[in-house]
C-alpha cells in the first residue's frame, strides 16, 4: 500500500508524545551500546542486548548466520504488504574522546557514527508499534543490522533473506551531529555517493640512493601519479557531475639511503552515478599505468568496487516528507541542495526495493554549527534529544503505508 496524501491525513495523532514517553528506554538502550561497541560483521553483545530489547513484542525474530544480525518482523492485525525500517548497529575502530560518562569502554572502538542511536530508536518504534499493530494491515520487518562501517552488512543480510518478506518499500534514518537537533535533511535521486578503493602498486628498480641512474625510482612515478589523479577527474569527468578522488595513503622505502623497489598508493573514489563510476575508474587505471610506464615502472592497479549510490526512490522520498511533515511539522523538513558523498550500505537495499533514506539532526544546541564535530570524529557528540523524531518518524512511516 504506497503511502498517500490521503494515509497520511489518517496518521494518528500523538505519535511524538508517544515516543517521548518511550525516552527512557530508548536513551538506557543507547547508552548500553555505547560504552560497549562492537565492530564488524560480529557484534554479538550488541545483538544480545537488541533481543533483550525485543523481547515480549511479540516478534517473529530471526538471527544471522553469516554475521550478528537481528530481523525482528511485527505482523498486524489485518493481511496487507510489508514494509521495511533499517538500524544498524557497528560503530568505528577510533579511541574516544568526548569526556560523556557513558563514554566507550573499549579502547580504540567507539559509536562515533551514531549507529548506537540508530539501533536504540528503530527499538523504541517497534516498541510503538507493537502496541498499535491492530492499526496494521500487513507487516514491519526491523532491519538492525551489523558492518555497515565497509563490511557490507546489509548485503550479507539480503542473502540470508531479510528481504523474504517482498516488502513494498524501505526507510532508514541517519543521524547528523551537524544538523539542528530534530531537523530532518532530505532530497530525492542520489543522496549519498557510490565508494569505491584505489589502490596502485608501482614496481621499478632498487638501488642506493646516491645512484638513481643505476635503479628505477618508483617514489617519482608515484608523485607524479597523484599530482595527474586530479586532472584526470577535472578532465575526464564533466564540470555538472560530482566526484571525488582522494589519494589518502603513500608508503615507500624504509631507510634514507635506499631506492625502494615499490611504492604504494591507497585511494577513495565517489561518484554519483553509474557512468561515471565506470568512467573514472578505467581513466584512474589508465593514469596511473601509463605514469609508471613513463618512468620506466610498472604499475598494478585495482579499484576495489564498495557501496553503490544510495539513491532514494521519487515517490519514498516525497511520502517521507510527507509523514514527517505531518508527525514533526512543516519547519522539520529541510531539502539538501546537494548530495553527500559519504556512502552507505543502505544503497543495497534502494537498489532491490523503493524507499529513502534521510537524515535527522542530532547537534547539541550548545555546539557551535561552525565547530560541530563531524560523524566520523572521536570527539563528536550526538543531541539525545532528537530520539522522539527519529522514533516517530520510523512509526508514522510504517503506519502511513500499512494503515
Amino acid at each position: 500500500m504506497p503511502v498517500t496524501p490521503a494515509s497520511v491525513a489518517g496518521l494518528p495523532g500523538g505519535l511524538l508524545e508517544a515516543a517521548r514517553s518511550l525516552q527512557p528506554r530508548t536513551v538506557a538502550l543507547r547508552r548500553e551500546l555505547h560504552r560497549a561497541p562492537e565492530l564488524g560483521l560480529h557484534l554479538p553483545a550488541t545483538r544480545d542486548a537488541v533481543l533483550r530489547a525485543l523481547d515480549g513484542l511479540g516478534l517473529r525474530i530471526r538471527t544471522g548466520r553469516s554475521c550478528s544480525s537481528v530481523t525482528a518482523v511485527l505482523d498486524g492485525g489485518r493481511p496487507g504488504p510489508a514494509v521495511l525500517l533499517r538500524g544498524d548497529m557497528d560503530a568505528l575502530p577510533l579511541r574516544e574522546d568526548t569526556g560523556l560518562a557513558f563514554a566507550s569502554a573499549v579502547d580504540g572502538a567507539m559509536h562515533a557514527c551514531g549507529h548506537d542511536a540508530h539501533t536504540a530508536m528503530l527499538v523504541s518504534a517497534a516498541r510503538l508499534l507493537a502496541g498499535r499493530r491492530e492499526r496494521l494491515a500487513g507487516r514491519v520487518v526491523f532491519m538492525f543490522q551489523p558492518g555497515e562501517e565497509g563490511f557490507h552488512g546489509a548485503r550479507h543480510m539480503i542473502d540470508e533473506g531479510v528481504l523474504d518478506e517482498e516488502p513494498e518499500s524501505a526507510w532508514a534514518l541517519h543521524v547528523s551531529s551537524t544538523v539542528a537537533t530534530g531537523r530532518i535533511h532530505h532530497r530525492p535521486g542520489p543522496i549519498m555517493a557510490a565508494a569505491d578503493v584505489l589502490r596502485v602498486r608501482v614496481t621499478g628498480r632498487g638501488g642506493h640512493a646516491s645512484a638513481p641512474q643505476d635503479a628505477c625510482d618508483p617514489v617519482p612515478a608515484a608523485a607524479a601519479m597523484v599530482g595527474g589523479l586530479q586532472t584526470v577527474l577535472t578532465r575526464r569527468v564533466a564540470p555538472h557531475e560530482q566526484a571525488v578522488l582522494t589519494v589518502t595513503r603513500i608508503e615507500a622505502g624504509t631507510t634514507d639511503n635506499v631506492i625502494p623497489e615499490t611504492a604504494e598508493l591507497t585511494g577513495t573514489l565517489r561518484t554519483l552515478s553509474p557512468e561515471v563510476r565506470a568512467l573514472l575508474g578505467t581513466a584512474v587505471t589508465e593514469h596511473c599505468r601509463h605514469v609508471a610506464a613513463a618512468h620506466g615502472c610498472t604499475a598494478e592497479v585495482t579499484v576495489e568496487p564498495g557501496y553503490p549510490v544510495t539513491r532514494n526512490d521519487d515517490r519514498a522520498s516525497a511520502a517521507l516528507v510527507r509523514v514527517a511533515e505531518r508527525v514533526l511539522g512543516r519547519a522539520a523538513c529541510v531539502p539538501m541542495a546537494h548530495p553527500m558523498l559519504g556512502s552507505e550500505d543502505f544503497s543495497y537495499v534502494l537498489e532491490r526495493v523503493p524507499g529513502a533514506l534521510a537524515f535527522l539532526g542530532a547537534r547539541p544546541p550548545s555546539v557551535d554549527p561552525a565547530t560541530a564535530p563531524p560523524n566520523h570524529s572521536n570527539r563528536v557528540v550526538f543531541d539525545e534529544a532528537a530520539f522522539p523524531a527519529g522514533v516517530a518518524l520510523h512509526a508514522g512511516l510504517a503506519l502511513a503505508a500499512l494503515g
